[in-house]
């Protein structure tokens, strides 16, 4: 538990800053910056999946894994990294003329550049989530976030619009890299083996095309939304994914990626893992739910404040994809499972029937505007819920109405807390004041409900902070 706070830690403050430095440099920069970066993003994402899933998840997974596996890993990431970024570059002027934005080239071959990068850090990543060594993920991350900010608010402050955020990006990612390779002492070794690699890659290639499918089909919608309709449109869109998004990835990341590693320790225990999921369900809800639906109800008037009143078209975006968001910890919960499991065929096969539907309700429902193709988005992630969980009913012996019930009192108290906060809309104050009072009214109401129904997961998030407090104590 110790190694989950480190991680919500690493990923609160990172995400924090990004926030800050996000607001920052939205209302410096237009919001077509925005649409023009998020098209070069989408395909320097798609590349990052081949470096980012499969081979460092068959690390994690192994039972036994040495500096063979490990040194193997990293040069076969570093060759593939090298190769992606010579493709990429290649197509560079093919992309900037799909688009018709020339400008676009030099953007995709500079932040393609992360793609390297990453291939020098992912094993590294790897190593840390193995060991459980969480805490050298805190001063990494938020070392690249801090330094990035400063560069990020300094260019666009200079008038260098998008170089702004490519180079954020960059130096995020160097710099954080950087601090991994000199906290962590694993290094690579003068070795090689193909039948590890195969060995490795028997497992880790069934995640790879996973991630692969789940990572283009969205952000097909970006692609999508890039080519029928405008750039302003694309930025909007994007802008209403980044508040919630903000949130889900410090919980959803910290217990994906403590989760994984733990499960998988305790493989052959059928009765454990499926305890770790039902914890991983009741936990991650109790803390995801509140915030989701809170955020879809003090949405305009945060917006407005925040970004200013040329971002709140990105509202209706927003609430949508709160409501898409807040059932994610199902998702990871089931999906590491598996993966845990071994069972990386089974979660292929998820995955392609999942995105077979998802394009289905995509293509049906692309030329009926953004707003359209954002519902369907929610349509299919409730779907997804039922085939994610599906196997787990013989894996583990935990189906989804067991799930649900393990999900419902954090439902039904953070949906009678958003009914609350949301009267206070009705008395017309300024959006500050507004937000003065809905926000510590909903924490309040919140915790109130916790404590009077006697919320077994208020109970132990209790337990785990008193615990953590008391190490730092003892250790003082």
């Amino acid at each position: 538990m110790n190694n989950l706070l480190w991680r919500f830690l690493e990923r609160c403050g990172a995400q924090g800053v990004t926030f800050i430095v996000s607001i920052v440099l939205a209302r410096i920069l237009d919001p077509t910056v925005y649409g023009t970066i998020a098209l070069v993003t989408v395909f320097t994402t798609i590349m990052q999946v081949f470096v980012d899933s499969g081979m460092g998840n068959a690390l994690i997974q192994k039972k036994n894994a040495d500096d063979l596996d490990f040194s193997t890993v990293f040069y076969f990431n570093v060759i593939v990294c090298l190769a992606l970024y010579g493709i990429i570059f290649a197509v560079a002027p093919l992309i900037a003329r799909f688009y018709e934005m020339p400008e676009l080239t030099p953007v995709v071959r500079v932040l393609s550049l992360t793609l390297i990068i990453s291939g020098v850090k992912n094993v590294q990543q790897a190593y840390v989530s193995r060991n459980m060594l969480f805490k050298r993920f805190f001063f990494a991350t938020l070392g690249g976030t801090v330094g990035a900010a400063v560069i990020g608010i300094w260019m666009a402050y200079r008038g260098y619009g998008v170089w702004a955020l490519v180079a954020q990006n960059l130096f995020n990612l160097t710099l954080d890299t950087l601090i991994l390779w000199l906290t962590v002492k694993w290094r690579p070794k003068l070795m090689f083996s193909f039948e590890r690699l195969k060995a490795l890659f028997s497992f880790g290639w069934k995640l790879l095309v996973s991630a692969i499918l789940d990572t283009v089909y969205n952000d097909l919608r970006q692609l999508i939304i890039g080519k029928l309709y405008t750039s302003d449109d694309l930025a909007q869109y994007n802008r209403g994914d980044q508040f919630p998004r903000l949130i889900v990835s410090n919980i959803n990341t910290s217990i994906d990626s403590v989760l994984l590693p733990t499960m998988s320790s305790e493989q052959d225990h059928k009765e454990r893992v499926r305890a770790m999921t039902r914890r991983a369900i009741r936990t991650s809800t109790y803390l995801m739910m509140p915030m989701m639906v809170g955020l879809a109800v003090c949405a305009e008037p945060l917006v407005s404040c925040i970004l200013t009143d040329k971002w709140l078209p990105c509202v209706p975006f927003l609430r949508i994809f709160c409501f898409t968001y807040a059932f994610y910890p199902i998702h990871t919960a089931n999906l590491n499972a598996i993966k845990a499991m071994g069972r990386s065929d089974l979660f292929l096969k998820l995955e392609i029937i999942k995105k077979v539907m998802g394009m289905v309700v995509l293509l049906s429902t692309m030329w009926f505007g953004v707003m359209t193709m954002a519902y369907s988005l929610l349509l299919t992630s409730i779907l997804s819920q039922l085939i994610n969980s599906w196997p787990n009913r013989k894996l583990l012996d935990y189906r989804y109405s067991e799930q649900f019930k393990d999900m419902l009192p954090q439902i039904l108290l953070s949906l009678t807390m958003g009914a609350i906060v949301y009267c206070v809309s009705f008395l017309h104050l300024s959006d500050i004041a507004t937000l003065c009072i809905q926000v510590p009214l909903g924490a309040a109401v919140y915790c109130l409900g916790s404590w009077l129904f006697k919320l077994e997961s208020f109970e132990y998030v209790l337990t785990m902070l008193k615990n953590f407090i008391n190490r730092k104590e003892d250790k003082v």
